[in-house]
């Protein structure tokens, strides 16, 4: 896989996160835990996308 496809792929499951996050915020009863989590994914995907982006 190319850094660039791994990239494309990163930013994809990023904004997938996003979304998911977005969605259980507003959902009554969610899990706090569970949006801490998907928040914790998001932020080491930011994280490997910009150390690939260098």
């Amino acid at each position: 896989m190319s850094v660039s496809s791994h990239l494309e792929e990163l930013k994809r499951k990023h904004d997938n996160l996003s979304s998911q996050v977005e969605a259980e915020q507003r959902a009554p009863g969610s899990s706090d835990f569970d949006i801490a989590e998907m928040k914790k994914q998001k932020l080491k995907i930011k994280e490997e996308i910009e150390r690939l982006s260098v």
